[in-house]
Formats: structure tokens, C-alpha cells, sequence
């Protein structure tokens, strides 16, 4: 008996039969020539094809393919220059240039104007007139801000030309539409009259201030000073004709010297005495000169003697800078042609103002601004305005010989 498993024993080798693929993928399979003349039912049977899913299935959306950076360029030795930029567009106006809000007119004060807006109330407003907005403007120049402190010497040669009158207008100018402190010092040795233009609050004069030794705030120095409505601050001088003569420069200097800590404008109300000792402390210490003159011929005169003192005594830097005021100590007009004479003095200084009489100011009273005429508080604050042009500019202080 074989030991071979049946299933590996010897069978003979039967030919594999065909595969007919036709039949696997559903197609009739190819006719041969000896099939070909054969009956149809000798024909070898046919297979069923495989049935087939009809069932349409959507393709797969197909995955995101990433942008390919351009290439940069054959690599190359050396440094290759990066391509210039693209050129921006160019920017819009930036919002502050564009004017994005309507801007509301300001209700006008005075005349016909005033009266269409008070009875439409309001719905008609036909806004500021031109001489309106050109004091706005003046108010602009004269409200410019004060790095520090800026000092304004008034004097004149002459007395009764409106020297006192010119310092506490102008200070009171400034006190009532400025923010700051505004002081004006009487540094008159012949008894001055500042503080006689102004109610008195005290009796202390600027040999007290500068003998109080507990100086520390502003409220120490303000019990030293009389205040006028405007809140324009004096401080006196000496009433006593010997210790006001003695008054030097260096105590004026010491006066200077605490008051710039605690005030923004100081004017400085000078005697007619141009080689006083404290005059020089005076005009060193100055960044700005007005200087007073009767719109007659011998104020004018004596104007013109002062400048050519201030540039024969090494002060002749101040007189490009400085201001001419024209003040009418009496009613009426003069004589004397104040064009030419307003033409004569720009060719020395800044600028000309003209301050025409005023009865206020005459009295020689406490001077209030509600009390002065339209025209002449409007030539005050012109005044004004000219002379804050200069606060912008450096202090020219000890530039002097």
C-alpha cells in the first residue's frame, strides 16, 4: 500500500478550459469561424452578466492644493539686490483735513444780526459779521500760550503823555482775556500813581515784598498786591519820597526775580528818569519795550530822544521789538499829521498803535475797561494782541551792554 496521500498521487494532465472573460464583464463572447455557420440552438449557452450598481455615487471632493511660491530667482553667487516694492497707492486726506462734521455758525452778538437770530429763535442765523470775526482773531493772537514769563517795560521821557494810563489799560487787557496772572510793577521813584489807577486792598509797597522772607506761594505774594476788577495785580512803590529815590537795581532785580515765579506778564511802569538806578535792572531784565508818546511834536520828540538813548547805551536791540503808543491826553483831533508820524516811528520799531482820548481815562480815577468807550477798549486789545505777536520769540533779556 502507497504511503502518497491520494491527493498527490499521479492524475493524468487535463487541459484547463478557457476562462471566458466576456462573461465575467457582461460582453457576448467573440464567434468563431466553425461557430459561425452552427444553429442557434447548438450555440454554447450564454451566461448571465453580473448585475451591476446602478446607484450614482457624487466623487469625493478632491483635497485643497496650496499656492506655489514663486520662484526667486536662479540662485546665483554673490548679493542679489531684492526687488524694488511695489509702489503703495497713494493715502486718502487724513481726518483731521477732511471736513467731516458741518460746522455750526456762532450766534452773533450785536446788531441786525443779533436780532433775526432772537426773533426766528434761532432758525435763521446769519452769523458773525466780519468785524466780529476779526476780533476773534485779534482774541487768538492775544491769548498765545507764554513759555516761562514774558516782561514789557512802558516809559517815556516825558510825563502826562499817558504812560500810567497805557500800563494798567494794557495789563487789564490781558488780565481779563488771558487765563494767567498778569502784575504790574511802579518802579517810578518820583511817587508813582499805579496804584492809585486801582482800588487799593493793601498798603504794602515792593520794599515790603522784598522783606518778607516767608515768600513760599502765590498767596503769599498776593498779600503784597492790589487787584482791579480786570484781575489785573500792582504792587506799588515807596510813598516815601527818600527810600523811593534809593530804590536800586538790585532790589528791583530781587522784585523781578520772585515775582516771575508766580506770574506770566509783567509790565513794568517806569519812571521818566532814563539813568535811574533801577532802570537799567529795568531794561536788562525787559523782553519788550512800549514806549509812550503825545501824538504832538514835542512828545514825538522826546519818543525819539528815548530811542536814540536806548541805542547809545548798548539797549538798541530792543527797539526793532519795541511798540509806539500815540495816547490823546485831550479831546479833539491834532494838529499834528499822526499818518506822517505813525510812517516816521516804523522805521524804527515793530508797530503803531493809536489810542484816541478817552474821558475815563481822564478822570484819573480807578480805571475800569466797562467804563471806557467802544473804540478805546478796542485799541487796547489791538495793543495787546501786537504785543503777544512777540511771545513766540526767545527772551532777549541781559542781551544788552
Amino acid at each position: 500500500m502507497s504511503d502518497t496521500p491520494p491527493w498527490l498521487g499521479h492524475q493524468p494532465h487535463e487541459p484547463r478550459p478557457d476562462i471566458d472573460l466576456s462573461a465575467i464583464i457582461g460582453l457576448s463572447p467573440p464567434v468563431s469561424a466553425e461557430h459561425a455557420s452552427a444553429e442557434p440552438d447548438e450555440a454554447a449557452p450564454l451566461r448571465a452578466a453580473p448585475e451591476i450598481d446602478a446607484t450614482v455615487h457624487p466623487a469625493p471632493m478632491p483635497y485643497p492644493v496650496p499656492p506655489v511660491p514663486a520662484p526667486l530667482g536662479p540662485p546665483v553667487s554673490g548679493f542679489v539686490p531684492a526687488a524694488p516694492a511695489a509702489p503703495l497707492p497713494p493715502a486718502g486726506p487724513a481726518l483731521d483735513q477732511v471736513a467731516i462734521l458741518r460746522k455750526a455758525r456762532r450766534a452773533p452778538v450785536r446788531g441786525w444780526r443779533r436780532a433775526v437770530h432772537a426773533v426766528t429763535a434761532g432758525l435763521v442765523n446769519p452769523g458773525e459779521s466780519p468785524a466780529e470775526i476779526e476780533y476773534q482773531q485779534l482774541l487768538e493772537r492775544l491769548r498765545r500760550p507764554i513759555r516761562g514769563d514774558y516782561r514789557i517795560a512802558v516809559l517815556s521821557l516825558k510825563g502826562g503823555v499817558g504812560k500810567t494810563t497805557t500800563t494798567i489799560g494794557l495789563g487789564s487787557t490781558f488780565a481779563s482775556l488771558r487765563g494767567d496772572r498778569v502784575i504790574a510793577v511802579d518802579a517810578n521813584p518820583d511817587l508813582g500813581t499805579l496804584a492809585q489807577r486801582i482800588p487799593q486792598q493793601t498798603a504794602s509797597t515792593v520794599r515790603d515784598l522784598l522783606a518778607d522772607t516767608a515768600v513760599h506761594r502765590y498767596s503769599d505774594v498776593r498779600a503784597h498786591t492790589s487787584q482791579a476788577p480786570s484781575r489785573l495785580e500792582v504792587l506799588a512803590s515807596e510813598r516815601d519820597p527818600a527810600a523811593a529815590e534809593a530804590f536800586s537795581e538790585r532790589e528791583y532785580r530781587g522784585v523781578v526775580d520772585i515775582l516771575q515765579r508766580f506770574y506770566n506778564v509783567i509790565l513794568t511802569d517806569c519812571g521818566t528818569g532814563m539813568s535811574a538806578d533801577a532802570m537799567r535792572g529795568v531794561l536788562d531784565t525787559a523782553d519788550a519795550l512800549v514806549l509812550v508818546s503825545s501824538p504832538a511834536l514835542d512828545g514825538a520828540r522826546s519818543a525819539g530822544s528815548t530811542l536814540d538813548w536806548l541805542a547809545g547805551h548798548g539797549y538798541g536791540h530792543l527797539i526793532p521789538h519795541s511798540v509806539v503808543v500815540l495816547s490823546s491826553s485831550r479831546p479833539g483831533s491834532s494838529t499834528i499829521d499822526v499818518d506822517q508820524l505813525v510812517q516816521h516811528f516804523l522805521t524804527r520799531c515793530r508797530a503803531v498803535h493809536t489810542i484816541g482820548f478817552d474821558d475815563h481815562l481822564a478822570e484819573g480815577a480807578d480805571i475800569d475797561l466797562e467804563l471806557l468807550s467802544k473804540s478805546t477798549r478796542r485799541s487796547f486789545v489791538e495793543l495787546a494782541a501786537t504785543v503777544a505777536d512777540d511771545f513766540a520769540n526767545p527772551p532777549r533779556r541781559g542781551t544788552g551792554g
